[in-house]
Parts: C-alpha cells; sequence; structure tokens
C-alpha cells in the first residue's frame, strides 16, 4: 500500500472520529436537559486545545515517535467517549452535567492534540517519501472532511442527531484509528534531544516565533478568527431546527436533515482544500488569509438572511463559503507555519498553532456565543406534529450579524497590520 493510501486512511478516520459528534452534540444536549451547557461542552475542545497539542507537540518533538502518540492518543479518547455515550444511554434524559462533562472532558483532552500530531505525521512521513507537502498534502488532507462527512450523514440517517448513540460511533472510529495508527511508518524523535538545553527540551523553542513581527502578528491574528470556528458547530443545527416551530418550515428538508444540510459546508471544505496549493502560490498567505476572513463574514451574514423555505438558497451559500472560510485559514495557516519554522520545533509550532486557534480563541468565542445566544434565545418546548420538542428560539438574525460584524472588524485589521512579502518561488 503506498504512503499516501495510508495516509488518505489515516485522515478520513481522523475526522470521521470528530464528524460524528461534532456538529449534531447540541441537538442532544437540549432534549437531555443540557441545553444551557452547549457553549461550556463546546469550549471544552478550546480549553484543552490551550495546552495539550502543545505538550503533545513537545512529546513527540523530543521523546516518542509521534505515530505512536497519535494511537495512543486515540485509544484513550475513545475509551473516555465510549464511556460519555454509554453513560448517556443508561441516563437517557436525567443525565448528570457533571458526569457527562467531565467524561466528554477526558475523551476531548486527548483527541484535540491528535488534530496537529496527525498534520505533524503526515508532514513528515510525506518528507522522508521525497514528496513536497504543499502539493501531496491537501489531496490526502480532503479525505479527512469526507471522513467528516461520511459520520454526519451516518448520524442523521440513523436518528442518533438527539442521542448518545453519537458518541459511541465516534468511539468506535477512534478505536480503529488508535490500532491503526501503529502501523504507520516512524516519526522519530529529534536525534540531538540530548544536547538542546533545558528550555529546549521543553519544547518552548516555538514561543521565540512571537519575537519575529509576521510570525507574531499571525499567530495573535489567527487567535482572534479562530474565535469564528467553533460558533456554527455549536449552534447551526439548533439554529436549523429552530424553524421547526414554525408551520410554514415545520415539514422542510433543513428541519427533517439538518446533518445532512450542514454538510454541505464539508463537501465545500473538501473542495476549497484543492484550491490551497494554486492559491498559497499565486496570491501569498496574508491575501489567503483575507479571503478566509471574508468567507466568515458571509457564512454569518447569510445564516442571518436565510431560512429553510424560500430562503435556503441563502443558508446553501453559507454552506459554501464555510470551505472557503475553514481551509484557506485552517490548512493554509498549518502549511504556513510548516515553512516557515525550523525543522527542530515543528511539531511545537504546530501545536502553538492549535493553540491559538482552537484553543485560546475556540475557547473566548463558543463562550462569548453562548452568552450572545442566550441573551436573544431560549429553550422552549414546542408542540410539533404528535409530540412536543425543545427547540432553541429567538432572535437568531441579531446572533448571526453579531457573529459577522466581528469578522469584518478582524478582517479589516489583519489587512491593515499584517505585512507579508509573498515570494512564489519559495
Amino acid at each position: 500500500m503506498s504512503l499516501k493510501v495510508r495516509l488518505i486512511i489515516m485522515n478520513f478516520l481522523q475526522f470521521a472520529v470528530w464528524g460524528a459528534y461534532l456538529t449534531s452534540m447540541s441537538r442532544y444536549l437540549g432534549p437531555a436537559g443540557l441545553g444551557s451547557h452547549i457553549g461550556i461542552f463546546y469550549s471544552v475542545q478550546g480549553i484543552v486545545s490551550i495546552f495539550m497539542p502543545a505538550v503533545m507537540g513537545i512529546v513527540a518533538d523530543r521523546w516518542v515517535s509521534a505515530q505512536k502518540l497519535l494511537g495512543t492518543s486515540h485509544l484513550l479518547a475513545a475509551l473516555f467517549m465510549a464511556s460519555a455515550g454509554l453513560y448517556g444511554l443508561y441516563g437517557g434524559t436525567e443525565v448528570s452535567f457533571s458526569i457527562l462533562f467531565t467524561l466528554y472532558t477526558l475523551s476531548v483532552a486527548f483527541y484535540m492534540p491528535t488534530l496537529a500530531l496527525s498534520n505533524s505525521v503526515a508532514y513528515t512521513i510525506l518528507e522522508k517519501g521525497g514528496m513536497d507537502t504543499v502539493k501531496a498534502f491537501p489531496p490526502i488532507r480532503v479525505f479527512g472532511t469526507v471522513g467528516f462527512i461520511c459520520t454526519m450523514w451516518l448520524v442523521d440517517i440513523l436518528k442518533y442527531q438527539t442521542s448518545p448513540m453519537q458518541f459511541v460511533v465516534s468511539a468506535l472510529l477512534g478505536f480503529t484509528l488508535g490500532i491503526y495508527a501503529f502501523t504507520l511508518p516512524d516519526c522519530p524523535a529529534s536525534a540531538d534531544a540530548g544536547s538542546k538545553t533545558l528550555f529546549q527540551a521543553l519544547g518552548l523553542d516555538a514561543f521565540k516565533l512571537f519575537k519575529i513581527r509576521k510570525m507574531a502578528l499571525f499567530f495573535i491574528f489567527s487567535m482572534l478568527l479562530g474565535v469564528a470556528l467553533q460558533i456554527t458547530n455549536g449552534f447551526a443545527n439548533p439554529f436549523i431546527a429552530s424553524f421547526e416551530a414554525n408551520p410554514e418550515y415545520a415539514d422542510t428538508f433543513g428541519v427533517r436533515h439538518s446533518n445532512i444540510l450542514i454538510s454541505l459546508s464539508q463537501i465545500s471544505e473538501a473542495l476549497c482544500i484543492l484550491l490551497i496549493p494554486f492559491f498559497l502560490r499565486r496570491y501569498g498567505i496574508k491575501n489567503v488569509m483575507l479571503i478566509a476572513m471574508s468567507a466568515w463574514v458571509l457564512r454569518f451574514g447569510f445564516f442571518g438572511l436565510g431560512n429553510t423555505g424560500a430562503g435556503v438558497w441563502l443558508l446553501l451559500f453559507s454552506m459554501l463559503v464555510y470551505g472557503v472560510a475553514f481551509d484557506f485559514f485552517n490548512v493554509s495557516g498549518s502549511l504556513f507555519v510548516d515553512k516557515e519554522t525550523p525543522h527542530t520545533i515543528r511539531a511545537s509550532a504546530q501545536g502553538l498553532f492549535m493553540l491559538m486557534t482552537n484553543g485560546i480563541g475556540a475557547t473566548a468565542g463558543t463562550l462569548w456565543a453562548q452568552w450572545v445566544v442566550n441573551r436573544f434565545c431560549s429553550w422552549t418546548d414546542v408542540a410539533t406534529g404528535s409530540s412536543a420538542k425543545s427547540l432553541l428560539l429567538g432572535d437568531w438574525q441579531n446572533v448571526w450579524f453579531i457573529f459577522a460584524g466581528y469578522a469584518l472588524v478582524v478582517t479589516l485589521l489583519f489587512a491593515l497590520l499584517f505585512r507579508y512579502r509573498h515570494e512564489p518561488e519559495k
């Protein structure tokens, strides 16, 4: 089996694990009586990303083969996720927030570092195979998005969106990837680790990048844009489901299959990944990031204007621009960090990028988003057909316009402050 195929399988499973619950977990938490805690559940991904990816990156750089660390992390994450799913099934509508939250948090604490670790593993294996990462990685990474989409559809079709079974599905995939990771080519720790100073041995070299103006600004704006990353993952599904309270929209496809509708975002993401090599070489990281930031403005703005009826085309546009918003920021940013940092601190630098985006940025973003949503919306029991459902109802338009305004301000500031001379040949 070729190296590319092996990395495709790794990326497919890496994001399939996440796709099983990331966009639908909020639909389960509401009926389970934990709707007011959605923001906290999603912010945990950011909180653990503040330190866990950096720590794991340090370990991978200094002491343990990256592929072994990747496998171990997935096995532990799957164990705790399976426990959360089984507890949810046992507890029904009377689950304890503290127990479910603890199990979920432990799982996420081991999963989030694997996002950076899998990138490091892929880059190392590709380089050892004599391939150009900028050309070879995006077509491989696109299968991660395919995996994410597949489990989103699976959870939707099996009607697990409002069930803890979505956690069980994620755990089964996590166990599979954990075992598979140990079969990947060796990605050894740096051979010269023993000659490093204590500062270097702890992997703190990556923080020296803040002494470089362009890197400092890049990481700061990555954090500011990271605020937007988890907002739609946490609240797009409850938003679309809220249209069920309106008889005009109650039987629309979007309401009945919100996860499938949202998955169009990931389909767009899969296609946009393939554009990254061209845009990076042609326009450079600054323009690519500006395109991503502008796409986030449109992402939120279209949500504010759309509905699942006659305005569904606006929701579709929102899904389509998501690919540009996410990929041109996340994947391009990862490649930029890989090219602009020394080989000896690569994993640590990737961990730092994750810390700023999925860590500090996403944490602040989800907690802020929860505050905004609580300000304008509330969970309400609504009679739908022959049953009653708990839906998150309120002034969703203002919610999305607030998020769009924030993204616009970040875009303008980045355009003014970040200076980078693009060298196509580099």
